[in-house]
């Protein structure tokens, strides 16, 4: 009986110190977002140099996803199992975006994203992924080292001070002779941010962004706006009117802008 007594003793030891079954690390997560690691077992398949080898951590409910930026384009579909199961079963593919990602340098790149399903953190399990060859492979990953997103990283507006700045972008659209000229001048007022946009041509007579129309705020010289931005993290698209040609043309463009890029031109604040 004493011997009993010992056994159950150690039992309700080893459960009450956690070496017994318990929840996944993740379940001890907040609901949030947060930066995480994300760790292969092979050197072909990883995350963007841009990205230092992690990626984006959503909690949610309870349940967990990373988005992970790849390295190129060459990775067409994800399987959260084994090789074997994605080939048999044509369900439960996780289909790819196209995100762009940013160098130290300041060149960009687009590549495949996925949304990839985690059932535990620090713990490896099955993924497998079919190439532009059309073969299905078994990896083994892991998501590991949590790390909250701050509000200061959901975007670089939030922690600009009011004051005039410069930003550097990148610029795609029309023929690629007219372009808005890099870096881009953020005026910051009120919490509140306008960029001047001056062109190397002067034949733009308006500009559509967000659904509003701008006029010209020069009337001699390349053609210069000054439209509110609603945030540096994302591209922003835009509509150009030019009358360089016989008829006026409405020309899609796309605009990024590198938040790591930004410097203060006045130190002053505005009033």
């Amino acid at each position: 009986m004493k011997k009993f007594a010992v056994i159950i003793a150690l039992l309700v030891g080893l459960l009450s110190c956690g070496c017994g079954e318990g929840k996944p690390q993740g379940a001890e997560l907040p609901d949030g977002v947060y930066s995480a690691k994300f760790t292969t077992d092979s050197g072909m398949f990883h995350v963007s140099d841009a990205c230092e080898g992690r990626g984006t951590l959503t909690v949610e409910n309870g349940e967990m996803s990373i988005h992970i930026s790849l390295s190129s384009k060459n990775i067409l579909n994800l399987y959260p199992g084994l090789a074997e199961d994605a080939g048999k079963a044509g369900e439960g593919l996780l289909s790819p975006t196209v995100d762009t990602v940013t160098y130290s340098d300041g060149t960009t790149e687009e590549v495949y994203g996925f949304d990839v399903p985690v059932p535990s953190l620090g713990e490896e399990f099955d993924l497998a992924l079919v190439g532009t060859k059309g073969e299905w492979r078994d990896h083994r990953v892991s998501v590991s080292d949590p790390m909250p997103l701050t509000d200061s990283q959901a975007g670089a507006e939030e922690t600009l001070e009011d004051g005039v700045y410069s930003v550097e972008i990148t610029f795609e659209g029309g023929s690629g002779k007219a372009e808005i000229l890099s870096p881009v001048e953020i005026t910051v007022a009120g919490g509140k941010m306008t960029a001047t946009l001056q062109w190397n041509s002067p034949n733009y007579d308006y500009m559509l962004a967000d659904g509003e129309k701008y006029l010209p705020v020069n009337t001699e010289g390349d053609s210069r706006f000054e439209i509110p931005v609603p945030a540096l993290d994302q591209e922003w698209n835009v509509v150009g009117d030019t009358v360089a040609m016989s008829s006026s043309h409405e020309i899609e463009y796309t605009i990024r802008f590198h938040p790591d890029t930004v410097k203060a031109l006045d130190a002053k604040t505005l009033e």
